[in-house]
């Protein structure tokens, strides 16, 4: 059984390993900015790597405000930058 998960970030083809984080992957492939902020539009990226802060926001599968430093990434989800 392979252990080479796909899945998309802002619909970019992304592989990573079994058990990894988005978080984890992200940085790995160097695209660690993963959200924009509210107002003045400043780039976030991973802060506290343990879901503390929620600097690393982003929307899985639809669903908005998913941590990307807790969340394992899994076969075919659909990760979005959130704005």
């Amino acid at each position: 059984m392979s252990s080479v998960i796909e899945f998309t970030f802002d619909d970019k083809e992304l592989t990573g390993e079994k058990g990894q984080s988005i978080a984890a992957v992200l940085i790995s492939l160097g695209t660690p900015i993963v959200r924009l902020t509210r107002f003045e539009k400043q780039p976030r990226s991973i802060f506290c790597g343990i879901g503390i802060c929620f600097d690393c926001v982003v929307i899985v599968d639809g669903v908005a405000n998913q941590r990307a430093c807790l969340t394992q990434i899994r076969q075919g989800m659909s990760v979005r930058s959130q704005p």
